[in-house]
């Protein structure tokens, strides 16, 4: 991840998601898949834009990458890479993503590296989650501290309701810096 220029990979990085990444999403070094990631990075944060998407191509040669941002800028197409527009706090921006061709069959990872917000984030999953293919995981990056309790709450009180087919793991991962926003909502969603 580090390589490609991201702030997802490294004892050394902002964030350390590789070691629970590289768990996660074994199977994919050998079998296709389909892994989409919302925010594309930009250089005003240290990282390369598009660096996620690219290291996902490399890190998975039979996976086919997809991507979005709200910044039109950002937007790109490679071999093996496709990305799309869209608002995550925008339901019909985020209803006109899901309706584009290249994103009608379910996704074996949603990854939300969007806004960082707590309100972006469940903007974005409650349209979004239902995208996932069975067995399928759903993770939003760069959790605050300060958002902790209300994921927790949330996960209680609604989303264990709405959402009873679907395991949700908060994942606080140890780091010597970063004690700000190094947070994993890990979401699977159960085979049917």
């Amino acid at each position: 991840m580090k390589k490609c220029g991201s702030d997802k990979g490294s004892l050394r990085s902002w964030h350390n998601y590789t070691c629970v990444y590289s768990v996660l999403f074994r199977k994919y070094r050998s079998q296709p898949g389909r892994i989409f990631e919302i925010g594309l990075g930009s250089n005003n944060f240290g990282c390369r834009e598009g660096a996620s998407l690219r290291a996902w191509r490399e890190l998975f040669p039979r996976v086919l990458v997809y991507g979005a941002d709200i910044d039109r800028a950002l937007l790109f197409q490679e071999e093996r890479i496709k990305t799309f527009y869209c608002d995550q706090l925008d339901q019909a921006a985020i209803l006109q993503l899901w309706s584009q061709p290249d994103l009608q069959r379910p996704l074996d990872v949603i990854i939300d590296d969007g806004l960082h917000t707590f309100e972006g984030n469940i903007s974005f999953l409650d349209s979004s989650i239902d995208h996932l293919s069975p067995g399928g995981l759903y993770i939003v990056e760069d959790i605050e501290q300060e958002a902790v309790a209300r994921w927790h709450d949330r996960i209680e009180t609604i989303y264990s309701k709405r959402y009873p087919t679907y395991e949700f793991v908060f994942v606080v991962l140890p780091h010597a810096v970063n004690h700000h926003d190094n947070n994993l909502l890990v979401i699977r969603a159960c085979r049917g």
